[in-house]
């Protein structure tokens, strides 16, 4: 019989330079799990709230010391105690000893980091790789497959300083056969895109996530900018190689209306929805995340029942990884994706459930990283354990973004998965 013998936190960096936490879990038979857990800058609002020390005199606030404090004192005592502890149980026991609906007491990442380091020494003490693992705890019978990738390669918004209005401008390599081919394809089209830009004079340093943010005119000129780059990277645009958009419309919503910065203009609900309308009719886009702010519900059937059957609609700040706020949008006919972030929830366990509800309900799951991350690649383990289809967890450069990349490509080596559904997983 198995018990959790010893449970550690630390203090470590994430790829903004803040504080994050990390987690080592020991069971009593000598396997060993660990998990660093990531932290997001554009922040849905119903999110798990993530818990910092908030001493201005450590990393100016930012530290996790408490968190270490609580694995000790809260966490541990009561882990100790049970007997050849599953996920379901582990998890479960850490939501009732944080005891509040969105972990706000102890944080949703104190709360993750055990959870995932657990799943990892659990998978060890199984002798199981960490995909099968999450596989053996998904509740539906989808086959694991290699998830499509979404590379972000340019951005705006919240995530640059310059006239974009909207966050991410990712492509997505839906025309390639198997994961390694795809990554292939994501990087050459990076370096012909950072070719072009030096070309042009514009600078081609990257933000948190890798993308490049030069200072373009508008959203067209991004796309008109990708477009260039697929094609003399000699792919073949719209067969090869899509568009996926994170429009982040929560974070240019204001009083009602939709003030788009970068062109001086302001939009009512409807008149966003033309204009994203206007970018699939001219750009092969086969994805949308976050189209309209995440509590314009009325506004997000219109956007569905007017899109959804030409393109994916991912809702994230939307759902924000809670079943609560997914079973509102099936019910409400609103979206037909849902993105899928760890410490959104708090734990694997409650994470699989909300995979296995959108999954029921016939939604894709597009699984993501944070844009401060760290180079734990779990999510990679969690796509493709989970049979997500899709992934996404940023450009092709900064080792937090490509350890996902490196992650997969090990992974369909090892494991011979040839399930790479490509354009397909957008029908």
């Amino acid at each position: 019989m198995t018990r959790i013998a010893n449970i550690r936190g630390f203090e470590f960096l994430d790829s903004r330079g803040n504080p994050t936490l990390g987690v080592d879990v020991e069971l009593d038979n000598g396997c060993t799990g660990s998990a660093m857990v990531p932290s997001g800058a554009s922040v849905g609002t119903f999110e798990a709230l993530e818990v910092r020390d908030q001493d201005p005199n450590r990393y100016h606030g930012k530290g996790v010391l408490g968190s270490i404090r609580d694995i000790r004192n809260e966490f541990e005592p009561p882990l100790k105690k049970l007997a050849d502890p599953d996920q379901s149980e582990v998890d479960s026991l850490l939501q009732h000893i944080d005891g509040s609906p969105d972990k706000a007491r102890l944080g949703a990442n104190t709360a993750l980091g055990v959870s995932l380091a657990f799943a990892r020494a659990r998978a060890k003490d199984l002798n199981l790789p960490l995909y099968r693992y999450i596989n053996t705890l998904c509740d539906f019978s989808d086959e694991m497959r290699m998830p499509v990738p979404m590379f972000n390669l340019l951005n705006g918004g919240a995530h640059a300083n310059n006239c974009i209005d909207l966050q991410e401008f990712m492509v997505v390599p839906v025309g390639t056969l198997d994961i390694a081919s795809a990554v292939r394809c994501g990087s050459e089209i990076f370096h012909c895109l950072k070719n072009l830009m030096d070309s042009i004079g514009f600078s081609t340093s990257v933000g948190d996530e890798g993308g490049f943010a030069p200072d373009l005119r508008s959203d067209s000129d991004a796309l008109d900018l990708l477009s260039e780059a697929v094609i003399e990277a000699e792919y073949d645009l719209g067969t090869d190689v899509a568009f996926a958009l994170d429009c982040a419309a929560s974070e240019f919503f204001n009083s009602g209306r939709y003030v788009l910065q970068g062109q001086n203009r302001t939009l009512d609900a409807k008149g966003l929805i033309d204009y994203l309308e206007s970018l699939i009719e001219r750009f092969p886009i086969v994805s949308l995340e976050d189209g309209l702010n995440d509590q314009d519900w009325n506004s997000w059937q219109e956007l569905t029942a007017r899109l959804g059957d030409r393109v994916q609609l991912v809702g994230d700040d939307l759902f924000v990884t809670n079943e609560k706020f997914l079973n509102k949008g099936i019910e409400s006919k609103v979206a037909n994706a849902i993105l899928i972030k760890l410490n959104q929830i708090g734990t694997l366990t409650e994470t699989l459930e909300v995979m296995a509800e959108a999954k029921k309900a016939g939604y894709n799951t597009v699984v993501s990283h944070r844009s401060g991350d760290t180079e734990d690649p779990f999510i990679a383990d969690l796509a493709v354990g989970a049979c997500a289809g899709q992934i996404k967890t940023g450009s092709v450069c900064r080792s937090e973004r490509t350890s996902k990349y490196n992650r997969l490509i090990r992974i369909e080596a090892e494991a011979g998965l040839t399930n790479f559904r490509g354009v397909r997983e957008f029908d």
